[in-house]
């Protein structure tokens, strides 16, 4: 799935900080005209390797456009409530009307992946997880929502790296755990 990743792809800090306001202005234009239009809604998912910048990433999101049109969600475990109802109903719970954006920090393929990756299930139930992933995904597309997914990853080394960093500052040092 992911043979076509650019891992290690990089732009120096003087290209970064020279093409960031045009990039904001033209973000910040899009999500106008959105607003404007209610068109359709936008999901955004950011999902990946603990310490590769996804909340970061969420939180420019939040800085760098309007929050009056945006909604930001985190998904943990589900709660006692959402484990007695279909899997993808706190996902449809969340979903932004026309004209907004929901940014889905953790996503529905979080659970399935989680699962399998500690062996609490088989490949069968992880297939039949991501078919009906799949066929929501098809569902939201098919009514209008245009579905903007972002996978975040590091190497095993760099990610230490990142993790020890978060360690061992006082005010990050809440973020890591024994199980990271």
């Amino acid at each position: 799935m992911f043979e076509s990743a650019e891992l290690g792809h990089k732009i120096d800090k003087d290209t970064y900080k020279r093409d960031v306001p045009p990039l904001r202005e033209a973000l910040l234009d899009a999500q106008f005209d959105l607003a404007q239009t209610k068109k359709f809604p936008v999901v955004i998912l950011i999902a990946g390797v603990d310490g590769a910048g996804k909340g970061e990433t969420a939180n420019l999101l939040n800085e760098w456009m309007d929050p009056r049109h945006i909604n930001t969600h985190a998904f943990g475990p589900p709660s006692d409530e959402e484990s007695e109802r279909p899997s993808m109903w706190r996902y449809w719970r969340a979903l932004p009307p026309k004209g907004k954006i929901g940014i889905f920090f953790g996503s529905w393929y979080t659970d399935p992946i989680i699962h399998r990756v500690y062996g609490s299930t088989d490949e069968a139930k992880l297939a039949q997880s991501l078919e009906e992933i799949v066929r929501f995904e098809k569902m939201l597309t098919d009514e209008g929502t245009l579905v903007l997914k972002f996978w975040f990853h590091l190497s095993k080394d760099k990610q230490k790296v990142r993790l020890r960093t978060l360690e061992e500052n006082p005010i990050t040092r809440w973020r890591v755990t024994e199980h990271d």
